[in-house]
């Protein structure tokens, strides 16, 4: 099972009198990771390199330090603590002693693996869309059955009736759809 974070996670650290910012949180898409990436990174920093991974999809940058010494190490931190659509920005500001290439690479990979060890995790859970249409006579069982369960779902009125849509956790959907066919005694039409 994979884990995500559960809240943003800042964690500074100062290593040979440079300044390592890391700033951790979940992202639920690439745009996500992207507009997190633009929204925390310090311009007026020497460095900002990130990586982030959502599934199958990861991609790091180095942001001008030698190559493989910033944004494979923050990815590799993510991985290695099996954590799944999370973005990780580090920001460096340059204190006057250079680190070289392992140095670089330990700073970096050591600072974004502590933030995400000390984050709050949980699991990821898959959501599976469902979709159905009702009669206007079973609507209100259906609201009485997604009241029970703690669901929103979205609502379109059509001429033969309402139309439902909402996320389910994947485990949570046979359970679901039978509960919906025994309160509408059939009545509905899935989608």
């Amino acid at each position: 099972m994979s884990f995500t974070l559960a809240a943003l996670v800042v964690l500074e650290e100062t290593i040979q009198k440079s300044r390592f910012i890391a700033k951790a949180a979940s992202v639920a898409s690439e745009e996500e990771a992207l507009e997190f990436l633009k929204a925390h990174r310090e311009p007026e920093a020497t460095h900002n390199p990130y990586a982030y991974k959502i599934g199958p999809l990861y991609r790091f940058s180095d942001d001008g330090e030698p190559p493989g010494t910033a944004g494979r190490p923050i990815l590799h931190a993510i991985e290695a603590q099996g954590l799944d659509r999370v973005a990780v920005l580090v920001v460096r500001y340059f204190g006057g002693v250079k680190l070289g290439a392992g140095g670089l690479a330990r700073a970096y990979g050591g600072v974004a693996a502590e933030a995400l060890r000390r984050a709050p995790k949980v699991p990821l859970v898959e959501r599976v869309a469902v979709a159905f249409l009702v009669p206007f006579a079973e609507v209100g069982r259906v609201y009485a059955l997604l009241q029970a369960r703690a669901l929103e779902a979205e609502e379109s009125y059509t001429p033969e009736g309402v139309r439902f849509a909402l996320l389910l956790p994947e485990t949570e959907r046979e359970g679901f759809l039978k509960a919906l066919l025994d309160a509408t005694r059939g009545q509905v039409a899935l989608e």
